[in-house]
């Protein structure tokens, strides 16, 4: 698992560039549409490594990544996680260079898509509109829309095109010599100051088995043209998006067709959209529906302990379907989804990480889903900087007893006071382990005999059992 010291260090150099002439519309763009969705800290680093690029430049001078740490206020393990959340957003992307001189950088920042692009993208609006709910959805569509002149009523175009304004000339006088070719040819390692088309977000195709969907669609005699390139990138984004697979997707793709046996994207995207509304009662997918990311994972290929396949089914679930594993199946409810989504969110919690605090909290609380005890816990992991399932594991074991008053709410015992509360028997998760020797030899036998505790870790061994068998 590589850590974040292993990518870069302060003494790194870097060095911006940008993808496209940034224009001051953009900073709307990014604030009020993908601000919700990445983050203040993602939007003030590309905010600052557009601040180095002088005006109608497309590139920077050097500095060190300690100077961005200065001028941020941010540790570097902060600036490069934002860095990987911008790449994931198509907002950045970025070169490396190793030399005897040390490493160093390219951070080319890309233009965020336009108004129009984000709310057609299928996916960037559907995540937006699920982040910040209808009313503020609607109203920054209004923000960013306005009238067409082509929708005042009682006006016709006139305007004139290029042949009948200008005059055709000889072809001899369009001629060059070959010292004027060179001169209207681009320069070689140089581009032009402008800006391109903006690159939408698109899941690798590959990623979608099209394959199976091919297979069960040949007695629907679909024909195979009518899969175009198009047409798979938009499938490739719906599956990732709702979570589709390819024999689901069977059925969307036939209510699709139109007359002339060819696939309707935007009918896709509806009935992708019904079919996920339908499963979920009319909810939209959110970005908690995400894994933990690649290089926090423990790196376990084949787990040999009961705690190393705890990881591994904690690395490999998303938070929401842990909440489902945990009530054998049962969607879980819009409130425990809420706290899911502001612990990911507010308190910056890898969703690995919050798996272990989910379960954590539901074995000590009675299979609750405590607001204010979660919160608490999740804003001691966030200062702790708790980003690998293995250190949220081990921060449970060494401040069990913390959370053991902050649950039951305790305070210092007052000097006056003659009386002293029982101590609640609580059951823990297998992954303690062994108690050590200054803990109540009474928790343990209560949890030996406790009948929920049992049933609970049945449960929890059921799931992994499934898990393993590939699920």
């Amino acid at each position: 698992m590589a850590q974040h010291w292993q990518e870069t260090l302060p003494v790194d150099q870097y060095i911006v560039a940008s993808g496209g002439l940034l224009h001051d519309y953009d900073r709307k763009v990014l604030t009020f549409l993908y601000q919700p969705l990445i983050g203040p800290a993602c939007l003030s680093l590309y905010m600052t490594l557009w601040g180095e690029l002088e005006e109608n430049r497309l590139w920077s001078q050097s500095g060190t990544h300690h100077n961005l740490m200065t001028i941020m206020d941010m540790n570097l393990k902060d600036i490069y996680q934002a860095r990987q959340k911008l790449e994931g957003m198509g907002l950045l992307k970025t070169y490396v260079k190793n030399s005897e001189e040390g490493r160093s950088f390219i951070y080319e920042l890309q233009p965020p898509l336009t108004p129009e692009q984000f709310f057609l993208d299928g996916m960037l609006n559907v995540y937006l509109y699920r982040k910040v709910g209808k009313n503020q959805f609607l109203r920054l569509k209004r923000f960013f829309s306005d009238k067409s002149a082509e929708s005042e009523p009682g006006y016709e175009e006139i305007t004139k095109a290029f042949q009948d304004v200008f005059l055709s000339v000889p072809t001899q006088a369009l001629m060059h010599n070959e010292d004027s070719a060179a001169d209207l040819e681009v320069e070689v390692d140089n581009s032009f100051i402008g800006r391109g088309e903006t690159s939408k977000i698109q899941i690798d195709p590959a990623e979608f088995n099209f394959d199976l969907l091919l297979g069960g669609l040949q007695e629907s005699l679909i024909p195979k043209k009518a899969f175009t390139s198009k047409v798979k990138e938009a499938i490739s984004n719906l599956a990732f998006l709702y979570g589709i697979d390819a024999l689901k997707m069977k059925n969307i793709v036939l209510s699709a067709i139109n007359a002339g046996n060819e696939i309707d994207i935007e009918e896709l995207r509806k009935a992708a959209r019904d079919w996920y509304q339908f499963e979920h009662q009319d909810q939209l997918p959110a970005l908690l529906d995400r894994t933990q990311p690649l290089q926090h994972k423990a790196g376990i290929d084949k787990p040999k302990t009961q705690e190393e396949e705890l990881v591994v089914y904690f690395e490999k679930t998303s938070p929401r379907q842990l909440l489902i594993d945990l009530s054998g199946g049962a969607e879980p409810s819009k409130a425990d989804l809420q706290i899911i989504e502001e612990v990911l969110f507010k308190q910056k919690l890898l969703p690995g990480v919050v798996n272990v605090l989910v379960q954590y909290v539901m074995l000590k609380t009675d299979m609750k889903l405590a607001k204010g005890y979660i919160e608490k816990i999740a804003s001691h992991w966030s200062r702790k900087k708790i980003s690998t399932v293995r250190d949220a594991m081990q921060l449970a074991k060494s401040e069990h007893r913390q959370y053991l008053e902050w649950a039951e709410g305790k305070k210092t015992p007052s000097s006056s006071s003659g009386k002293r509360k029982p101590v609640r028997k609580e059951v823990l998760p297998d992954w303690f382990g062994k108690k050590t020797d200054g803990e109540s030899q009474q928790q343990k036998n209560a949890a030996d005999v406790d009948p929920d505790f049992e049933i609970e870790k049945k449960k929890l061994e059921e799931e992994l059992k499934k898990f393993k068998s590939g699920r």
